[in-house]
């Protein structure tokens, strides 16, 4: 693996960057960024519907509704 240009500093050429496996290059990536992005939303008071399970929807105590849509790694939020 090779540095960035600028990265490196003097007397830290040894250090390397690690890269988080489970997020990048491996036929679960997906699986893993959707059950992160799954369980933030449920953290923020998001629920997923059981009929469209990529479409979350929060109300509030004042009757406002916001509702996200997912598809893969596509989000739109209204």
């Amino acid at each position: 693996m090779v540095h960035p240009k600028g990265f490196v500093k003097h007397g830290h050429e040894h250090l390397v960057s690690r890269l988080k496996k489970d997020l990048y290059g491996l036929r679960q990536a997906p699986r893993s960024w959707y059950v992160k992005i799954d369980s933030f939303f449920y953290e923020k008071g998001f629920r997923r519907r059981k009929n469209h399970p990529n479409l979350y929807i929060k109300k509030d105590e004042d009757g406002n509704v916001s509702l996200i849509a997912m598809y893969v790694d596509d989000i739109i939020i209204t």
